[in-house]
């Protein structure tokens, strides 16, 4: 799972691929804002078929907060 967000945080946000950890930040480290934020919950919901919330979201600080929830809910 970590492999596919880094994959899609490299490929579509152009994020340098040494700098997703998962304990990176998405805004601090990353320099993810919201809008991208977003383009990423929509590709996940489409890749692995699942919902996720929009009160989720504010969960969703470190790269390993996206994982676990991806993980936990498949």
């Amino acid at each position: 799972m970590f492999e596919n967000v880094k994959q899609f945080l490299v490929d579509e946000l152009r994020v340098k691929p040494e700098d997703v950890t998962m304990e990176a930040e998405l805004a601090g480290d990353l320099g993810i804002n919201s809008l991208e934020l977003a383009e990423l919950v929509l590709a996940c919901e489409e890749k692995f078929n699942v919902v996720i919330d929009d009160e989720d979201l504010h969960h969703f600080s470190t790269v390993g907060d996206v994982v676990t929830y991806l993980e936990n809910n498949q």
